[in-house]
């Protein structure tokens, strides 16, 4: 059954590249036996055929303390076909990415109380708005040059703005995310629906499932696992 999940994170100089192998599966990460599918887009072209090089190249040249990445986090309702999967994560990233450096991964695993299937996005960006202007790894991730673009890095979308606008662009990101999901699974014949607002917001009286992670998870008994279960279904009805 689809369920809204839609959390943006970001990662700090030297943290960029590890990610990106992570998410793909690559390096030490290859035996996981979860992804589904990987892609990248709208990289500079010394990195078009290699995006873990921009990664690279972000963790080294990025300003000290600065974020190299940002992250989309996003449950994909279990309801679709592997290419309806795909025909969204194409539209995410038509609508919210549009034309900075991306890559993405699709996973999909056993719940880890329910064994029920996760399909879950992760969509890497940076925030370096691309401008026609061809600049070399050192280059690119420098601080923006206001006056002469030219001689410096690429300006950083969420530059100068104030903590209210960053965000009201979450919230819309959010809704237009429940909008896509909501809309592939109508044109899919597919009675489910997710909301994008808070339970508060909805008129549920109930507080949030509390993340409970895998270690909390392997450490849990088979009945402990079973109530959770019920508990779970029981705020479902």
């Amino acid at each position: 059954m689809a369920s809204f999940h839609h959390c943006i994170k970001s990662g700090k100089k030297g943290t960029a590249a590890n990610h990106a192998a992570y998410i793909s599966r690559k390096g030490k990460y290859n035996q996981r036996d979860d992804l589904v599918a990987t892609g990248h887009g709208n990289m500079p072209k010394w990195a078009n055929d290699d995006p873990h090089a921009f990664w690279k190249a972000g963790d080294k040249h990025e300003r000290a303390n600065g974020a190299v990445y940002r992250e989309h986090e996003i449950a994909l309702p279990s309801e679709l076909t592997p290419e309806q999967t795909q025909v969204l994560v194409g539209e995410y990233i038509e609508k919210i990415i549009v034309d900075k450096p991306y890559e993405y991964a699709i996973h999909k695993s056993p719940s880890s109380i329910q064994g029920a299937t996760n399909v879950h996005l992760h969509l890497m960006f940076s925030d370096r708005l691309p401008d026609g202007i061809d600049r070399k790894p050192e280059e690119l991730f420098k601080r923006y040059n206001t006056k002469h673009p030219e001689n410096g890095g690429c300006k950083k979308d969420s530059g100068g703005k104030s903590r209210v606008e960053l965000r009201e662009e979450i919230i819309k990101t959010r809704q237009i995310s429940a909008g896509l999901q909501n809309a592939v699974l109508e044109r899919n014949g597919h009675s489910s629906r997710v909301d994008h607002r808070s339970l508060k917001d909805q008129g549920i009286a109930r507080r949030p499932e509390r993340h409970l992670g895998p270690a909390r998870v392997q450490a849990m008994t088979g009945e402990q696992k079973e109530n959770m279960v019920k508990i779970r279904a029981a705020c479902l009805t």
